[in-house]
């Protein structure tokens, strides 16, 4: 069965590491890749990290409503192309977004039942602060701006469905992995209907 998972939360929180337990462990799942016009981190690849697009491709694609969801983060933007979203449900596939706050509303709105959504953060801000220090890929500033912007994304974790605190990594992990496999008992009125009409059939 399709569904959609939605992970949200801090910069430096684990979102990636805990996309990677998804994928070492659960099958038929496609990784939404957003674009963004942010530079490219050394080591990091188009198409694979994002599709990274120059402000004027990206806000063309905006003015096309080619966009399920975007935002503008910090100085830069960020968005979810909509048709291979569509392609990977249609295949009967999880749909897995790493997205902002906002991006959650967007596609919560867009997509109702069928989306669960995570929110993962640290135990504290300064747990935070040391985890986006120790990265290396950021200076004194935009690590500020990030702890800035990670307040203002805690506000929010009421709105999500689940929480992880993420502490711990591999209970982090067992955590994600759960949800994600419970998501294919997940019933929507899609899916009842179709199994109502295959059953009565």
């Amino acid at each position: 069965m399709s569904a959609i998972l939605i992970l949200s939360g801090p910069s430096g929180s684990g979102k990636s590491t805990l996309c990677s337990a998804i994928s070492q462990h659960i099958e038929n799942v496609y990784f939404s890749i957003s674009s963004t016009t942010r530079k490219p981190r050394e080591g990091e690849m188009e198409g694979r990290e994002y599709h990274f697009l120059s402000q004027e491709e990206f806000l063309r694609d905006v003015e096309e409503n080619k966009f399920l969801e975007w935002a503008q983060v910090h100085t830069n933007y960020y968005g979810t192309s909509l048709r291979p979203v569509e392609k990977a449900l249609s295949e009967g596939k999880i749909v897995v977004f790493d997205v902002d706050v906002q991006g959650h509303h967007s596609i919560k709105k867009h997509y109702g039942k069928l989306a669960t959504s995570v929110f993962i953060t640290t135990p504290t801000k300064k747990v935070l602060s040391q985890r986006l220090k120790n990265r290396k890929t950021d200076e004194q500033d935009i690590i500020e701006l990030r702890l800035m912007h990670a307040y203002n994304e805690m506000q929010h974790i009421d709105e999500f469905d689940y929480l992880i605190v993420n502490d711990d990594i591999e209970e982090a992990k067992s955590s994600i992995i759960a949800i994600t496999q419970s998501l294919r008992c997940k019933q929507t009125p899609h899916q009842t209907k179709k199994i109502l009409k295959e059953w009565i059939e």
